[in-house]
């Protein structure tokens, strides 16, 4: 996730960092003191506002300053009342009446109402905003007709405010993991009265959301923003729980640079780091109380295929190119056994369901597909290119998949680096050939993961698109009976995908971050998902950590 570019911004900072630490107080030493948190973010943002934005390092920021209606238990995953104080259910659970905090407030003062709500998700449906996530939405009455064009009237949409701090959500059908969709970020509410100050409602990346400009509803709010260099934000005086909140603030920090994060956390000026480098890992791990943290995680790495490109729009290219690539020895020589061999989107257990594994490493079959799709032995093979955002991880799967289809099928593939925001550019536009990709579980549902596919998704990304597909997961799966029927109904769908092959899934991901003593309140979970809310620090004594 890193540019050449963007290097000549982070290692002077970096460095300057690290020679004005040895004569003064390090970050953590001073944020342990000051309560202010030193977060090491990955990648530059794209952007702050939640119906734009679609990464991980965005939502990281979001999460500290704006609340949904429902917020997301670090400890449980379970939600808890955001910006909603209860909720009641209707007794076919089609309807769902929110009551609002009575206390809660823009970080300008003004009070948070059930017409920011209404007013936000019709502005998140609305097809001219280009909301890559609308699709979050479309549980709720004609929210699917409103966001693809086929209704017109807002007014239509299921979800009404009854008086300022009472909201009524209408569903198309009763859907389970709802409550875990409003902790996404495009869910949100955001500031009408702001947003129209700079242009059209649906205008993207306009100043709403610069320093001076942006008011939020969570427990923090902006206060710099200094490209390439740090994110800083304050605790939201005006935000209705801010009691509950311990820190005083958090610097977020871009680390794409995954050699001078670990080296900024060794001398005390990160808190917490986005990543690890794979060589250090055996290090850390042997490390007596280690700051390694470890943990499975909700996500599967892969690589998109741009299906209306050749050689890619052949089905038995796909397939081969797949069934080339040694899962089991890029887990164990590369990701040091942190991860596990992925054979489809969902990843295996997600709320007791098990994704289909039709196909394992199979060489031979794979050289027989790529000789039936006119290509034996690589002969007159046109080649392809594949583009990952900068990370030194990134470019270690990349070229060990390179090198396995080169032995296996006699082919070669050139790899593009490019900078995050470039990166995401050329995903969303199906600028590529081949693009490497993650899917973190916005919600614990293998839903979550079947609805990137459907054939108008947001993040589809593939040229893939199957009716009979996009009726499984939007028609069949939610009115089915039960669990096992909708489970049956996925694995069917999955099937399907996965015999298609428009994603080479990779392996299921595992979260790994090095995390300084002091902080506390920052549970690792399934989703490696961080409540600023809950954390805190405590005194402890600072020491430079000694890494082989």
């Amino acid at each position: 996730m890193l540019p050449f570019i963007y290097k000549f911004f982070l290692v002077p900072l970096t460095l300057l960092i690290l020679v004005g630490c040895s004569a003064g107080e390090s970050n953590v030493s001073q944020g342990n003191r000051e309560g202010i948190l030193h977060f090491g973010n990955g990648s530059e943002p794209q952007g702050l506002d939640p119906h734009v934005v679609t990464g991980v390092p965005e939502s990281k920021l979001i999460d500290a300053m704006y609340e949904g209606l429902t917020r997301k238990n670090p400890w449980t995953l379970e939600p808890e009342p955001g910006a909603a104080a209860s909720w009641s259910f209707s007794e076919d659970r089609r309807v769902i009446t929110f009551q609002l905090q009575p206390e809660g407030r823009w970080s300008n003062g003004d009070p948070v109402t059930a017409h920011d709500f209404v007013w936000s998700w019709r502005r998140a449906l609305n097809p001219a905003m280009g909301n890559l996530y609308s699709y979050m939405l479309y549980p709720v009455q004609n929210a699917e007709a409103y966001a693809t064009g086929k209704l017109q009237d807002p007014e239509q949409l299921g979800v009404k405010a009854l008086d300022d701090y009472t909201l009524e959500v209408t569903l198309s059908e009763p859907t389970p993991y709802f409550l875990q969709l409003l902790d996404h970020y495009s869910t949100f509410a955001v500031p009408r009265q702001v947003i129209e100050q700079f242009g059209e409602a649906t205008d993207r990346f306009t100043r709403w959301t610069r320093p001076g400009n942006i008011i939020t509803n969570g427990p923090f709010r902006l206060t710099e923003w200094k490209l390439n260099r740090r994110i800083e934000v304050e605790k939201n005086p005006y935000y209705w729980d801010a009691d509950m909140v311990q820190l005083n603030g958090v610097v977020f920090y871009p680390t794409e640079n995954l050699v001078s994060e670990e080296r900024m956390f060794r001398v005390n000026q990160l808190h917490y780091t986005n990543d690890v480098p794979l060589d250090k890992l055996p290090a850390y791990r042997a490390m007596p109380d280690s700051p390694f943290v470890e943990a499975p995680y909700l996500g599967t790495y892969f690589y998109l295929i741009n299906t209306a490109r050749p050689p890619l729009d052949d089905v038995r290219v796909r397939q081969a190119l797949s069934l080339a690539v040694d899962r089991a020895k890029l887990a164990r020589s590369v990701m040091h056994d942190l991860v596990t061999p992925a054979w489809s989107i969902t990843p295996p257990g997600t709320l007791g369901y098990e994704p289909p594994k039709l196909f394992d490493y199979e060489p031979e079959r794979a050289r027989a597909l790529l000789a039936e799709a006119g290509y034996p032995g690589g002969k007159g093979w046109p080649g392809f290119e594949l583009i990952y955002n900068t990370s030194e991880s990134h470019r270690k799967i990349a070229v060990a998949l390179q090198q396995m289809w080169k032995d296996v099928l006699g082919i070669e593939v050139s790899l593009s680096n490019q900078e995050w925001k470039v990166y995401l550019d050329s995903v969303s536009e199906m600028n590529f050939d081949v693009a490497r990709r993650g899917w973190v579980g916005d919600y614990v549902d293998p839903n979550n993961f079947l609805d990137l596919y459907l054939s108008d998704g947001g993040n589809n990304n593939t040229g893939f698109a199957d009716p009979d597909y996009d009726q499984m997961i939007l028609e069949r799966a939610p009115q089915a009976q039960d669990r096992e029927e909708r489970f049956r109904i996925f694995f069917e769908a999955e099937t399907r995908l996965m015999e298609e092959m428009p994603i080479i899934p990779i392996y299921t991901y595992a979260s790994k971050h090095l995390k300084h003593p002091s902080v506390k309140g920052l549970p690792s979970n399934l989703m490696d998902f961080v409540n600023f809310k809950y954390i805190r620090l405590e005194p402890v004594e600072v020491q430079e950590f000694e890494v082989p």
